[in-house]
């Protein structure tokens, strides 16, 4: 069969035409053969360039797009914050790995036929799919450094274009197509198959692993805890789960399956406590740091979790605060820098009622403590975020003064970037911390002491975590995913 055609300067496959669906599934199943199609094509054809049959043409293919054109508006339920277009136009989404991200595509493209009574049009868009993106999906192929190739790779192939691999969207600075056409959904391909991209790297988990709900931390000490929990779950016929997935993609669904060792731990390693819905848990150890933090949220984000929480340590800043104490956060003190171009300090970040009493819920079911109780062993108040580790050896003046106007009871490096970027990209997020050192006390994290609150307070902090994420997977979308998140013409896409 002839797969290409000869358009000018350009090679490119065939594909059919753009048709009109009003079943979501359908839909899906086109974006998957026109996606199939086009990666196909570019593999295909760069691995015969590297086996020397060179092109005289430069090789192109297309990411496939979603379009919905509505010409009024349309009455929904109110308390839905997605699921619907904001105004009456033409609406515009480009798709990548469609496969990936099947129950999320049908999810939200019924969500549009439902709400607009309109079909979808599902056809090609005029956005080129570079050749790193393609290859990704077949380990047989690497994509050689520059100039080590027979041939100039950017003039026989489409190679990543920084113009569509941003933030535009999510940041509220994107501008209508030349058309006129606005965005269908908060990523455009590229930038999620840069994600994914990034996600296989950093973590050295495929992506594929992910669960639709997130824990961050900021400790490896937390991993063998997590995987104990995922040993006695998938004991437990009636869990739910499935398998645990380890770094390097080691994957088990036996209690007492063996894991091997890395060879090498990744920038942030990942584990995966699945489920076959997708609303297991994953947790990611993001390490130290508000730039870490950042980049993590920056991938994982193009998943579209239902939730992410920081379940990390944190520095107390109250007397009244013992070792081991937990801290949920009501709202962040921004001094972590790294989101000001993004979202600036000056935004409020607020904290969401539905994660918030997840896990106040999740720390009383875990110490047996209720109501007046509680506040025994947490406290909800601020929290800050510090680019520097080693602020209490600065003139504590400006720190603590700014620490003591804002009635922070917390300091870490991680959580309001964590925070911040969740509301930044429509994720809901929460922050539960744990008190491991009181810096302004004279308790400083010495490895003896570490040692000691290590051991006795990691498998229960953890838990709380997971406890609160069970309850928030119970929870129906509309519920979790707030309003307070969207923004006056939003995206119809979560």
């Amino acid at each position: 069969m002839n797969v290409q055609n000869q358009n000018g300067d350009l090679t490119t496959p065939n594909v059919p035409a753009s048709q009109v669906f009003t079943n979501a599934s359908a839909a899906v199943d086109r974006l998957v053969e026109l996606y199939n199609t086009a990666s196909d094509f570019l593999c295909r054809e760069f691995s015969k360039a590297l086996h020397g049959d060179i092109p005289a043409k430069k090789i192109r293919a297309y990411y496939p797009e979603i379009r919905i054109t509505t010409t009024s508006f349309c009455q929904v339920d109110s308390r839905l914050s997605f699921g619907h277009v904001s105004e009456p136009g033409t609406h515009v989404a480009t798709i990548t790995q469609p496969d990936l991200f099947r129950k999320y595509l049908e999810q939200q493209i019924g969500l549009l036929l439902e709400n607009h009574g309109v079909p979808v049009s599902i056809g090609m868009s005029d956005t080129p799919m570079p050749v790193h993106f393609a290859v990704a999906n077949d380990a047989s192929i690497m994509v050689p450094q520059e100039g080590a190739a027979d041939f100039t790779l950017r003039d026989k192939f489409d190679v990543p274009d920084l113009s569509t691999t941003n933030d535009d969207i999510v940041n509220g600075t994107h501008s209508p197509d030349p058309a006129g056409a606005e965005p269908l959904a908060p990523f455009s391909a590229q930038r999620v198959d840069y994600s994914l991209a990034r996600l296989a790297h950093y973590t050295a988990t495929d992506p594929a692993h992910f669960q639709n709900h997130v824990l961050f931390t900021n400790y490896q000490f937390y991993v063998s805890e997590f995987e104990s929990y995922a040993r006695k779950a998938l004991a437990d016929p009636d869990s739910g789960y499935t398998s645990f997935v380890s770094t390097g993609n080691a994957e088990i669904t036996l209690p007492d399956g063996e894991l091997p060792l890395p060879a090498q731990l990744p920038q942030m390693p990942s584990y995966h406590l699945k489920r076959d819905d997708g609303k297991g848990i994953s947790l990611v150890n993001i390490g130290v740091g508000p730039s870490n933090a950042k980049t993590a949220t920056d991938h994982v984000a193009v998943l579209r979790p239902h939730a992410w929480i920081m379940v990390g340590h944190c520095a107390g800043l109250r007397n009244s605060q013992s070792l081991g104490d937990f801290v949920l956060a009501h709202a962040y003190l921004r001094e972590d820098g790294v989101l000001d171009a993004d979202i600036p300090a000056w935004v409020p970040i607020p904290a969401l009622a539905e994660i918030q009493i997840a896990l106040e819920k999740a720390v009383a079911a875990e110490t047996k403590l209720e109501g007046y109780d509680l506040k025994r062993v947490m406290r909800t108040g601020t929290v800050a975020s510090f680019d520097n580790r080693n602020w209490e050896l600065r003139d504590q003046s400006g720190p603590v003064q700014r620490l003591s106007q804002s009635r922070a009871i917390a300091l870490d490096m991680e959580s309001a970037t964590i925070a911040a970027n969740g509301f930044r990209f429509r994720v809901p997020y929460g922050t539960l911390l744990c008190v491991s050192d009181k810096p302004l006390h004279g308790e400083l994290k010495l490895p003896g002491m570490a040692s000691d609150f290590y051991k006795t307070q990691v498998s229960r902090h953890l838990m709380i975590g997971i406890r609160a994420m069970e309850t928030l997977a119970e929870m129906p979308l509309e519920r979790l995913h707030s309003r307070k998140l969207r923004s006056f013409n939003e995206t119809a896409f979560l």
